[in-house]
C-alpha cells in the first residue's frame, strides 16, 4: 500500500463523497454520477484514481460496472495511522 498516493486520492472532496456513497454498498457509475451531479467523465478520472489507489473494486454485471470500498485497504490505513499514538 502507497500511503502518499492513498493520502493524494483521498484530498479531493469528490473522491471523498464517493468512498461515503459506497460506504452503504455497492453502486453503479450512474447511480454516483447522478447522486453527485458530474458528467460521466469527471466521475471516469475519480473512479480511476480510487482503483489506482485500491480504494474501491470493480464489478461488472451485464451491462453495469459497479463499485463497492476495499475496506482491507482501510483497515491497513488505520493500522498504518494508529501506530503514531492513542489507545
Amino acid at each position: 500500500m502507497g500511503e502518499n498516493n492513498i493520502f493524494k486520492v483521498l484530498s479531493d472532496k469528490q473522491r471523498r463523497d464517493i468512498l461515503v456513497m459506497l460506504k452503504n454498498g455497492r453502486m453503479s457509475a450512474g447511480e454516483i454520477a447522478a447522486e453527485l451531479d458530474i458528467t460521466p467523465a469527471a466521475l471516469s478520472y475519480h473512479l480511476r484514481m480510487l482503483k489506482q489507489a485500491d480504494l474501491v473494486m470493480e464489478y461488472k454485471s451485464k451491462n453495469f460496472v459497479y463499485y463497492e470500498i476495499n475496506t482491507s485497504v482501510f483497515d491497513e490505513l488505520i493500522l498504518w495511522v494508529k501506530q503514531f499514538g492513542g489507545d
